[in-house]
């Protein structure tokens, strides 16, 4: 075979290989795209879920309260979700009787007819509560005698705001932070609650 015809040889033969080379090479190239490592770590932190309780037929009153009381929530639970990794499912309702709002541990939030309650702040302060906020156990070991005593907490407090800072506490709310007005709400305000509560819990509330 003269040596043109041995050259055309060679390269039409690593023509008819090279697809069978580049299949045996693409699962290994494949490889390290698969389930990355973040994915996993983010769908193993607790996560805070709400739902509403609606009526079947509800009323404009209703209506008009399930939309406000969505926008809060809502707002809230993304917050609390982005910045801890707390865990709870709540059940909220409306219920035009109840003065304000109102948190119980059994995860149950209501809110009354006063459209002034239906804010972020209230459902963020009220989400407190069914984490156990002036409803647990260990809120009335920890703070029980008017000042909070875990460490984690107080820590943080004193980093936010000095040395000599503390969180005070009674009638089942704290302060400051404790978003108990609607006057004490800002963004960084509901953040540093955020880091608090979830700060109480480590400490064993």
């Amino acid at each position: 075979m003269s040596p043109r015809k041995a050259l055309i040889a060679a390269l039409t033969a690593a023509l008819l290989t090279g697809p069978g080379v580049a299949q045996a090479a693409t699962p290994q190239a494949a490889t390290p795209q698969a389930a990355p490592a973040p994915a996993r770590e983010r769908a193993a932190a607790a996560t805070i879920t709400w739902s509403l309780t609606r009526a079947s037929n509800p009323t404009e009153d209703q209506r008009t309260a399930y939309d406000a009381i969505t926008r809060a929530m809502n707002a809230a639970v993304a917050r609390y979700n982005n910045l801890s990794d707390l865990g709870k499912t709540i059940t909220v309702r409306y219920e035009p009787g109840v003065p304000t709002a109102d948190g119980n541990i059994n995860g149950t939030i209501r809110f009354g007819s006063n459209r002034s309650y239906m804010t972020e702040r209230t459902a963020l302060h009220e989400i407190a509560h069914t984490i156990g906020v002036g409803t647990s156990s260990g809120w009335s070991r920890l703070g029980g005698s008017g000042t909070w005593t875990g460490g984690q907490a107080t820590a943080l407090v004193k980093q936010y705001d000095g040395s000599g800072a503390k969180i005070s506490t009674g009638s089942g709310h704290f302060w400051p932070y404790g978003l108990n007005y609607e006057n004490e709400m800002s963004n960084t305000a509901a953040d540093r609650h955020i880091h608090i509560v979830a700060a109480m819990v480590r400490d064993g509330l």
